[in-house]
């Protein structure tokens, strides 16, 4: 009985933290969501890089998990923020490929540049990246010319710029991945989709 109180203070404990507390996380125009609508219970806001190799070992051990459980079924919105890491042209390149790609790309992209992470970078240089990211933009009818005026884009690159800066001052994310359950910045314990699952229990049953 003691164990199940307990536990019933812990998840009532983790709902009110995760739903009433810490500062509100604006939406930002041009958002890149998956699963359920913007009146979802639970929101769960990412700030990544297509560089980030934390970002990266995320997107293949627990995301997969998160699509199939909370994401997929429309159980919780996902939005996906993109922050620029080193090296920075070659993730703000990937993340105007992937924008080119159109909605309906954009994630396959974005996944397909994390798990070329060690084909682009595994020899200490950046030698491997362009012809990476050229093969991952062909794979969804992005060549040639309008490959390179993709990853060149002006417009692109500074609205880019100018959201993570926003990032930085407003949102305070100094590191990716960054995590935000229904505004409250989330902090993983063990790296595992059981972190997603201990937050999303109370809140999705409306406690």
């Amino acid at each position: 009985m003691i164990s199940s109180r307990r536990t019933l203070l812990a998840l009532t404990t983790t709902a009110l933290l995760l739903a009433g507390c810490g500062k509100s996380i604006k939406p930002v125009e041009g958002d890149m969501s998956l699963g359920a609508g913007e009146n979802a219970k639970v929101t769960l806001i990412e700030y990544a890089s297509v560089t980030c190799a934390h970002c990266a070992e995320f997107n293949k051990d627990v995301m997969p998990e998160l699509m199939a459980k909370y994401i997929t079924p429309g159980k919780i919105r996902y939005v996906y923020r993109e922050f620029l890491t080193e090296p920075r042209d070659v993730s703000a390149a990937g993340i105007l490929l992937a924008r080119c790609s159109g909605k309906e790309n954009y994630f396959k992209v974005v996944d397909e540049i994390m798990k070329a992470q060690g084909e682009m970078f595994g020899d200490g240089t950046t030698t491997n990246a362009l012809p990476v990211l050229k093969r991952i933009g062909a794979s969804v009818g992005i060549k040639d010319d309008a490959f390179n005026k993709c990853i060149t884009d002006e417009k692109g690159l500074a609205r880019i710029q100018d959201n993570v800066d926003k990032y930085l001052k407003e949102d305070d994310i100094t590191g990716t991945p960054t995590f935000f359950i229904n505004g409250k910045r989330f902090e993983r314990k063990t790296g595992t989709i059981a972190d997603f699952d201990e937050a999303f229990a109370p809140l999705l049953a409306g406690k």
